[in-house]
């Protein structure tokens, strides 16, 4: 059986061994600071199930992202990349992203853009489904986020991730209700499900196809 090769990264936070597996990182193990590293082996043993199946689905999000070619995908829409030497910022011209040259410029200028585009489309989402249940938030955040696509703390601050631009609408907005059912149950009991399919009744589906092409929500 063939190895998996893995990373180690020790933290002072942390209280128990942790396994990630994400496309920049490749399979990283967090380690207490005083944990033996032979506790990365047993992880990695044990976890290797799920390892396995967590690159081959990194593997076939890679491949979608590439067969997108000149084009990147904006809540449902196509957008293609039109190259300008000497541009620094990204901008919308009707179905086009007119975009810095160089490749390495073009994906930071393109994330400050999608960040800039997430505030611009939440914002008005999020205000609107507090309207409709007649609750109130405190903060909107966009982020960048490696293992949450949003969140609401105990004190009504919402966090997105920007990369929910690159998702169709509907899922955007089920992120959205499912944040704001937040305000009224912070957990996840059968009660905070049971208002979220109220408020979002095909909340299903859409958490649904994030679960199966979220890793594709990425530059």
């Amino acid at each position: 059986m063939e190895a998996i090769p893995y990373k180690i990264r020790r933290s002072e936070r942390a209280r128990r061994v942790r396994v990630t597996v994400d496309a920049s990182r490749g399979v990283e193990v967090v380690l207490p600071r005083r944990a033996a590293e032979r506790e990365a082996a047993a992880a990695i043993s044990e976890l290797r199930p799920w390892i396995e199946r967590r690159v081959a689905e990194l593997e076939r999000a890679r491949v979608a992202v590439a067969a997108r070619g000149n084009t990147v995908p904006y809540l449902g829409e196509t957008l293609g990349l039109t190259a300008q030497a000497g541009r620094r910022r990204v901008r919308r011209r009707g179905d086009d992203l007119l975009v810095p040259a160089a490749s390495g410029e073009r994906v930071a200028a393109l994330e400050r853009w999608y960040r800039s585009a997430a505030r611009r489309e939440i914002a008005p989402r999020l205000e609107r489904a507090c309207a409709l249940s007649g609750n109130e938030y405190t903060g909107l955040t966009i982020r960048g986020q490696r293992t949450r696509w949003a969140s609401c703390s105990p004190t009504g601050a919402m966090s997105f991730n920007w990369r929910l631009m690159l998702a169709p609408v509907a899922v955007l907005e089920y992120v959205v209700w499912h944040e704001v059912c937040h305000l009224e149950v912070m957990d996840h009991s059968p009660r905070f499900w049971a208002l979220l399919a109220r408020r979002c009744p095909d909340y299903r589906k859409h958490a649904r196809w994030l679960s199966r092409h979220g890793a594709t929500l990425r530059l």
